[in-house]
């Protein structure tokens, strides 16, 4: 097999990434430089769900698997895109709106939502995204699918103080499978070559509910 080309599907980490209400936002200082120490060096602090990031089980249920424990077959797959692109904001995104897209997913497979919402990164509108009907979660999950991400802050709807939300069904359906999320994807439009093989690993740490990533999809032949 060789790789084409790669396709960057991650936000950046600056002071300025959004982050759902209420997280840690990043922060990133100069530790040591080389004028000073001989190397350069910075300090990184931010929350487990920062940027383009993966969810484990853990994050919506006390009894399921932590990040380090999740199998990393869940964030390395065949990608299969369900293109909805023109959703509108707080816009439930049904089975009936992906039908082809989701019939053809199969275990394994890593399902990309591409909502086109990515488009309003930083502005106060990305906070009402676009999100999974629970229907549409567990048609993917019963197809023996366990990893699903989207190109927005959030699978489920974000609440805020006029819009409640739902408790964040897809969430917990996920989790309960052992399935994996991953949110704030960006470029998906890019992947314009079937079969992609997509890579959402995270980062090792132990014991906790998420980590950034670096997702990339991949051309190869």
């Amino acid at each position: 097999m060789e790789i084409v080309r790669v396709v960057d599907l991650s936000r950046e980490i600056t002071a300025e990434t959004v982050v759902y209400p209420g997280d840690p936002v990043p922060h990133i200082a100069q530790h040591a430089t080389i004028a000073k120490d001989g190397f350069n060096l910075v300090s990184i602090r931010m929350g487990s769900q920062s940027g383009t990031h993966v969810d484990a089980p853990f994050h919506f249920d006390d009894d399921t698997e932590k990040i380090d424990e999740v199998p990393l077959d869940r964030f390395v797959g065949r990608g299969v895109l369900l293109h909805c692109d023109g959703v509108g904001a707080r816009e439930r995104i049904t089975l009936d709106s992906v039908r082809t897209g989701a019939e053809s997913a199969r275990a394994g497979d890593i399902i990309l939502v591409h909502t086109g919402w990515a488009r309003h990164y930083g502005e106060p509108v990305y906070f009402d995204n676009p999100f999974l009907d629970a229907g549409l979660v567990s048609f993917l999950l019963d197809r023996g699918v366990r990893t699903i991400g989207l190109d927005a802050l959030n699978i489920d709807e974000t609440p805020d103080d006029t819009h409640p939300g739902e408790g964040f069904p897809a969430h917990h359906l996920i989790a309960k499978v052992g399935g994996v999320i991953c949110e704030n994807l960006c470029n998906l439009e890019s992947i314009d070559f079937a079969d992609p093989l997509v890579s959402l690993l995270p980062m090792r740490f132990v014991g906790i509910d998420g980590a950034p990533v670096r997702a990339v999809a991949m051309e190869t032949r």
